[in-house]
């Protein structure tokens, strides 16, 4: 390796650097000398996190070769911008303004923009738009409307027309709790001081090692005749490379499937494949090397010999009569689910006035998170096992370690990284298991592994695509009659979390309205496509695109407006959902109330501005979404009183973003009101296993919901101990005098609180609260090429109280965010195309409305943590199918199957033209729907 010494005047300083002038990016450099504010995502250009100013333009520096940019460049970086006690007006609105979630994203954003202001100081929302449209500056958090906010309230203040103050937070008194307090570790992501898993990296005492996985993609399903670790083993700096043989336990991902119907028990998934491939982004090896560069060139010498078997790449082909098993003790439907209401749903709907069909496709949606899967791994000083990653299940993921590794779990410690989102990914203990494998073998030295986005991309989950058939019918009224559906859902080749998302399907189809007969079944089943796992609205998304649709679909029918048709059928107090239930809250009149005059005047204006080239719609669609996981969830965190009077919160309230740090502030200072607590005074322990304890995994909206109560808990019991008898309250000095525990464990569990799903019936309701919303998509359609653009998403929603204003809104914009993007683009299919943001279509900023308006009912509810619900999923259930219903609305055509592209628009126009209708056959799913009902009826379990 040939170096080269050249200096660059980095921040105002020159800096002299040692670089490989023909490998190294500037990226690349910054980093080595410590700059690890410049982040970097998808390493190839197109995610805008690694964005610097280069001679007073910005650049993306993950392309930007060392061998051209002139010796002296000057450079400015995110650590140049701003300090702590003097930060930018950038850095300050962005705290202020929510701008920062996972904040992996926001120091490009922030460099962006300043070379933006630095041209351009009074900018319109659209110029900014357009700016970082052309520099590809990409968030999955915020749904970029917080950003711009951010950008324009911090020009005002660059112009002299505000001060620093003025967009500053100011605090209510001593209330935190339902303010719009920024997140505690806001600051230092502003400023690039908050190190992800890949900055850690640079910084790990010991010589680390690093890893790099070999996944041979040379099939989607095939037999492993031979795996040649041979070649890899003599390559320049190799310590090791462990296969299956070289695994101390099961060699398995567990995810246990707990549901009695189920012929696949979770044990399917190998944690390094040794006889068989089942997907294309499967590990058969990883390689320990002393650096990252001799780690992936020994991954590339491994050869795998194989056989090549059929690929079953959807879940029709793979329930085909003649489709071989992929797995050997399961037909590939491996499980059933039905839903059994009133009158059998056939014989209802060929009585009713009305009824309409159709077959509807959810597509396999890709999280793109923007960074990617790190970690490291070490021994700690008690001799555990430390994986610090992005997890999202903590004590989850610890067990699925210990048992795949073969360590008992109270030696496995993991600990979450400052992580860059993941929207669902992150709760697959695949990789850290990985680390955990290579551990084993390793106990001197550190490790780390950073895939490349590529690697991430195939190797981690994605929302599982659903197929639906399904019946709707209503009588001369208008009133909903029956729902009849048959709902084929493909898994991939593992089967992660499949009863969670079949209880969705099974109870969100027709949500919230009161449909008198049901008659439904959900399949589960394998196939060699990438795996499926949980992604913010998990199940209920795929239900939506069906049963919204139809919702227009009848309504149409019928000559009725599709929002006054919703109004009639929205569940009203006593009527029950579809699983024999009666709705926990009955917020839907108020939120329909609250929508109308806006839907009103959006149709008016749809109407008026609709020409012969671009045609303007708008689009309804009902939502909602559940909080807890059942009948079985279960928080725990610890509060302590310290010598100085603060408290300590100990949780592992997994951050992916969301908040979990403000989350956790503000329920304690709630719960602590009587103490008189300052916020400052609460500090936060999160998200270790060795020092917290297990507060569940950061998935079904349930994180403010249970640990909200768990933390209640541990309030009372605290305050209890500290209240003397004339009400007044001891200090830390005092309850140790008096030989009183100073931390008390606060538990929360749900037990009993609920029915889970009759597995025979459907019946049953397991989750103890619910959220509530109403979405209008307003869209533009271009007639020549068939291009939708989302020019507007307004939201009604309900999640009871507010705990933290910024976090819910958050959640909001990104979930909407989501919801455009799966409706119009987001897809992971094609594997070649997929390994990339723009090949499984990342929406930047022009594909996302600037117009997107919350309006959030206030509901505090009887039961919930100071009034609260949850919030994260009600805002990326159904809003996607708001943006398919207003494509209707506006060229009169019906996309059925997920995205809605250019091109399939513009197909189902021309056939339109032609007198025809584009939609896809009524799937097969290797039996009839009755049959397999009054199979399941006459054997029950």
């Amino acid at each position: 390796m040939a170096l080269k010494k050249m200096f660059l005047t980095i921040n105002g300083v020159q800096r002299m650097i040692i670089c490989d002038r023909e490998k190294d990016t500037l990226a690349t450099a910054l980093r080595r000398l410590g700059l690890t504010g410049t982040k970097v995502g998808c390493g190839v250009g197109q995610c805008g996190s690694c964005s610097v100013i280069l001679e007073g333009k910005v650049i993306r520096s993950c392309t930007r070769k060392i061998k051209s940019i002139p010796e002296h460049s000057k450079v400015e970086t995110i650590e140049g911008v701003g300090t702590a006690r003097n930060l930018h007006p950038l850095q300050q609105a962005f705290i202020t303004y929510g701008s920062v979630q996972c904040g992996f994203c926001s120091p490009g954003f922030i460099m962006s923009a300043k070379a933006l202001l630095d041209e351009n100081i009074n900018p319109t929302r659209e110029q900014v738009r357009e700016w970082f449209q052309k520099h590809r500056n990409v968030c999955r958090c915020t749904g970029y409307k917080p950003i711009v906010d951010a950008v324009m309230a911090a020009a005002k203040v660059m112009r002299g027309e505000a001060t620093m103050e003025d967009i500053t937070y100011k605090a209510d008194g001593n209330q935190v709790y339902g303010t719009a307090r920024p997140r505690p570790a806001a600051l230092a992501k502003v400023l690039g001081q908050c190190d992800y898993g890949d900055d850690l990296k640079y910084k790990l005492p010991g010589d680390p090692l690093h890893l790099a996985i070999v996944q041979p993609r040379v099939a989607s399903h095939a037999k492993i005749l031979n795996i040649d670790i041979a070649p890899a083993e003599v390559m320049p700096g190799v310590v090791k490379v462990v296969t299956a043989k070289d695994i101390k336990g099961i060699n398995k991902v567990v995810v246990p499937v707990d549901h009695p119907r189920s012929k696949l028990d979770g044990f399917e998934r190998p944690l390094l494949a040794s006889d068989r491939i089942y997907r294309y982004g499967d590990v058969v090896a990883v390689v320990i090397a002393e650096t990252e560069e001799e780690a992936r060139a020994a991954a590339e010498m491994v050869k795998v010999e194989i056989e090549p078997l059929p690929e079953y790449m959807s879940f029709l082909d793979a329930v085909t009569p003649d489709a071989i098993r992929i797995h050997e003790k399961s037909p590939n439907i491996y499980l059933k689910q039905p839903v059994l209401k009133g009158e059998p749903a056939k014989d209802v709907i060929a009585d009713s006035h009305c009824s309409i069909e159709g077959s509807f496709y959810s597509s396999r949606e890709a999280h793109l998170s923007v960074e990617g899967d790190s970690m490291q791994g070490y021994w700690d000083e008690d001799g555990n096992m430390v994986i610090q990653c992005k997890s999202q299940a903590i004590g989850f993921n610890r067990a699925s370690v210990a048992a795949g590794v073969g360590l008992p779990i109270e030696k496995v410690r993991i600990i979450e990284n400052p992580t860059g989102a993941s929207f669902g990914w992150a709760a697959s203990g695949a990789s850290y298991a990985l680390m955990g494998a290579c551990l084993m073998e390793i106990k001197d030295r550190p490790l780390t592994l950073t895939m490349s986005y590529d690697e991430f991309m195939h190797f981690s989950g994605k929302r599982g695509p659903i197929y639906i058939n399904s019946r709707l019918s209503c009588d001369e009224k208008g009133k909903l009659t029956a729902l009849e559906f048959d709902a084929g859902h493909e898994r991939g080749p593992y089967t992660e979390f499949s009863a969670h998302i079949i209880d969705k399907i099974m109870r969100f189809m027709g949500f919230p309205y009161y449909i008198p007969n049901v008659s439904g079944l959900g399949r589960v089943g394998v196939t060699n496509h990438n795996f499926a796992t949980a992604y913010r609205g998990f199940g209920c998304c795929q239900a939506y695109t069906a049963s919204e649709a139809m919702m227009d679909m009848l309504a149409e029918k019928m000559g009725i407006d599709p929002f006054k048709f919703r109004c009639i059928n929205i569940a009203r107090e006593g009527q029950d959902n579809i699983n024999s239930y009666p709705f926990k809250e009955y917020p839907m009149e108020e939120m329909m109330d609250k929508m109308r005059p806006l839907y009103q005047e959006a149709v008016a204006k749809a109407k008026a501005e609709s020409t012969d080239k671009v045609k303007r719609g708008v689009g309804i669609a009902m939502g909602g979404f559940n909080v807890t996981l059942g009948t079985f969830d279960h928080a725990e965190v610890a509060l302590e009183l310290n010598p100085d009077g603060t408290v300590t919160h100990f949780n592992t309230w997994e951050d992916q973003g969301q908040g979990g740090d403000i989350g956790t502030l503000a329920v304690t200072h709630e719960a602590l009101k009587p103490l008189g607590l300052r916020d400052d005074q609460i500090r936060l322990c999160m998200n270790d296993s060795l020092l917290c304890p297990d507060t569940g995994i950061a998935a079904g909206s349930r994180s403010h919901y249970m640990a909200g109560f768990a933390t209640i808990d541990a309030a009372n019991k605290l305050m209890d101990a500290m209240r003397k008898a004339d009400g007044t309250y001891r200090t830390h000095a005092e309850m140790v005098a008096e030989g009183i525990p100073t931390k008390y464990l606060g538990v929360y569990d749900c037990a009993g609180s609920g029915s889970e799903l009759d597995p025979n019936t459907g019946v049953g309701d397991p989750t103890q609260a619910y959220m509530y919303g109403v979405f209008m998509a307003e869209v533009a359609v271009d007639v020549e090429t068939g291009k939708t653009t989302c020019i507007g998403i307004t939201a009604v929603g309900d999640v009871g109280k507010i705990g933290n204003i910024l976090a819910v809104e958050g959640q909001a914009y990104g979930g909407i965010s989501h919801s455009v993007s799966y409706a119009l683009q987001t897809e992971y299919n094609d594997l070649k195309k997929g390994g990339s943001m723009i090949g499984a279509g990342i929406p930047y900023i022009m594909d996302i409305p600037d117009k997107i308006d919350v309006i959030m009912l206030d509901n505090p509810r009887k039961v919930g943590p100071f009034g609260s619900s949850g919030c994260s999923e009600l805002f990326q259930s159904s809003g996607h199918v708001a943006v398919i219903n207003a494509i209707n609305n506006a060229v009169g055509v019906r996309i059925y199957e997920l995205p809605a592209r250019p091109e399939k628009v513009k197909a189902a126009m021309e056939a339109k033209a032609r007198g025809e209708e584009l939609k896809p056959k009524k799937y097969f799913f290797g039996s009839d729907l009755y049959d397999e009902l009054e199979e399941i009826k006459a054997n029950p379990v």
